[in-house]
């Protein structure tokens, strides 16, 4: 492992065990994360996040995998993989509260999402 990334995953691991209580992320910014899985993660993880070009982000897939891995692999991306680093648009909070929905399977709709359903449950009914 090249001494910059051992540095990086020092430091995030340090980050994560420093922030004990779980990620303080407000409703608004929660929905915008949930939208980002959705589209930006999907593109690459399938749109309902059971694999694609980069593996499933499902419970069963993630929960036994240690928290400050995932975080570290969300900031830092992975090397020679398709997996970018995300750290110039998600915060290490924004990270620790994604890592924490996929590994219990909290993902729920985006606002957008709901309205959408909504719309179409409307437009169903007008037939």
């Amino acid at each position: 492992m090249n001494k910059t990334l051992l540095i990086a995953s020092l430091l995030s691991t340090a980050l994560l065990f420093a922030h004990n209580a779980a990620a303080e992320v407000d409703s608004a910014r929660q929905n915008e994360l949930l939208y980002f899985i959705k589209h930006d993660c999907g593109s690459c993880h399938g749109m309902t996040l059971k694999g694609g070009l980069g593996p499933a982000l499902l419970p069963e897939t993630l929960s036994a995998k240690p928290k400050d891995y995932l975080v570290s692999t969300i900031l830092e991306g992975r090397k020679n993989t398709a997996m970018p680093p995300w750290k110039t648009m998600l915060s290490q909070d924004d990270a620790i509260w994604i890592t924490e929905q996929l590994q219990n399977g909290s993902m729920q709709p985006t606002k957008l999402a709901k309205g959408r359903q909504a719309e179409g449950k409307q437009a169903k009914g007008k037939q």
